[in-house]
């Protein structure tokens, strides 16, 4: 596979992993020292990929809530080593832009940033 095709399975691994709250294939798309930054509510989140892992395993996964499957890639810019991909994704209501920020090692590409912003929640 070319790089994109990679980031790509790693995009897919990422959005898989948040629809079915399944914390093995978000771990397989974050590299173990990833951060999160986004403003939610208000307030700002600046925390370890592992709480939000932590989050989406902890709660129902959308999936199985009737959520419809609102997840796409934007964008994707590659630079040798380095990639940068926007998301729009639904999750829980929220309609989130995502600018995930990727790195190439040994073993893969790896997000090790994910920055969010959010629309307010939609009401039923």
């Amino acid at each position: 596979m070319n790089d994109e095709q990679q980031i790509r399975a790693v995009i897919d691994d990422y959005f898989q992993g948040m629809y079915l709250s399944d914390t093995a294939r978000l771990g397989r798309a974050f590299h173990s020292d990833a951060r999160i930054n986004g403003w939610d509510e208000g307030k700002l989140i600046d925390a370890p990929i592992t709480k939000f892992i932590e989050f989406i395993g902890g709660v129902s996964a959308p999936a199985d809530d009737g959520e419809a499957f609102e997840m796409e890639i934007v964008s994707i810019d590659i630079a040798d080593s380095a990639a940068s991909v926007k998301v729009n994704d639904l999750y829980k209501g929220l309609r989130f832009t995502d600018f995930l920020t990727l790195l190439r090692f040994d073993d893969g590409w790896r997000i090790v940033n994910k920055a969010f912003s959010h629309l307010p929640r939609e009401k039923p």
